[in-house]
């Protein structure tokens, strides 16, 4: 019996693209996919249309560690109209009130210390959270406002760009799970005058190089003027493991990183004691996947790379 086809190429790696505004993420994946031919693809973390910047893709073994950027901090630059407030907390929803703009320096600046720090957040209706494995957005498309928890997340800091007639420019560096637009509706608040959001810009994911950004029209340039376009394409991709290179490294002779692979656990001299951590194998320091310190202290495989035999 034939073996069934595969569907693009076995290319690994994290694309940093540069996100256009009016697309949607998934939208973005897959024009990259089809530029890479690739056989796999997935985002990491959403942006919605009305944002631009840096929206790391994986492509194939990458999309295994994938969800280790969800969790990474990100750095953001977004403008903010004052005086008016929408129902979805930016400018593609609809205004719902109107309020004079008053406040002055020193007010927001003392506003602005309420949003720094350890802060406890309710989620925006129109966001993809899910409650009854129903997307949040979707309930409020109906006008069905349901329960949310108010959830933990982190500013680490919060910087004002910019102030001028009713617009607000600030550049945040948050927790994962902060959104921007509920930040911006809730100072609006506090302002007394209402706001949203008509801008916004990811500037950085975890510690990735905003040099390395990449757009759309870039890569379709790569591919339609080049002879062979994987050449010049595959070389933008960051490491399969960049998600998971702030984790502590376990290299192995060969013969253990078998044994891993088979998914049976292996102890290492000099392991660290618990958590997650990047294996390798051998002097070249291959990377083979993620594994987890087990109560013995052993390593037990979590996330493996498959290499594939033609």
């Amino acid at each position: 019996m034939a073996r069934p086809r595969r569907r693009g190429r076995d290319v690994h790696g994290v694309l940093l693209l540069d996100k256009p505004m009016g697309l949607s993420s998934n939208d973005v994946v897959q024009k990259v996919k089809r530029l890479y031919n690739a056989n796999r693809a997935g985002h990491t973390g959403a942006l919605d249309p009305l944002a631009t910047g840096m929206l790391p893709i994986c492509l194939g073994e990458a999309t295994k560690f994938s969800q280790f950027l969800l969790n990474s901090d990100k750095r953001y630059r977004v403008i903010a109209k004052l005086g008016q407030r929408t129902d979805t907390g930016d400018s593609d929803g609809l205004i719902v009130e109107r309020r004079p703009v008053r406040f002055t320096q020193a007010q927001l600046h003392l506003v602005l210390d309420n949003f720094r720090g350890n802060l406890r957040q309710v989620p925006s209706m129109y966001s993809a959270l899910k409650y009854q494995g129903k997307k949040l957005y979707e309930y409020a498309r109906q006008g069905i406002a349901v329960p949310r928890e108010a959830r933990n997340i982190t500013v680490y800091q919060l910087k004002v760009v910019r102030c001028e007639g009713d617009e607000l420019e600030l550049e945040i560096h948050c927790s994962k799970g902060s959104y921007i637009r509920t930040i911006i509706d809730d100072l609006g608040d506090l302002l007394g005058c209402g706001a949203h959001v008509i801008c916004l810009r990811r500037l950085q994911v975890a510690t990735y190089p905003i040099e390395r950004m990449v757009t759309l029209e870039h890569l379709h340039g790569l591919r339609v003027q080049s002879i062979f376009p994987d050449n010049f394409l595959d070389p933008l991709l960051m490491p399969m493991d960049s998600p998971v290179e702030h984790y502590p490294e376990v290299n192995m002779l060969p013969i253990f990183a078998d044994y891993i692979k088979k998914g049976r656990l292996v102890r290492v001299a000099g392991a660290v004691t618990s958590g997650i951590v990047r294996i390798t194998e051998g002097e070249n320091r291959k990377f083979i996947g993620v594994g987890i310190i087990a109560e013995d202290g052993r390593v037990a495989p979590r996330r493996l790379v498959v290499e594939r035999v033609d």
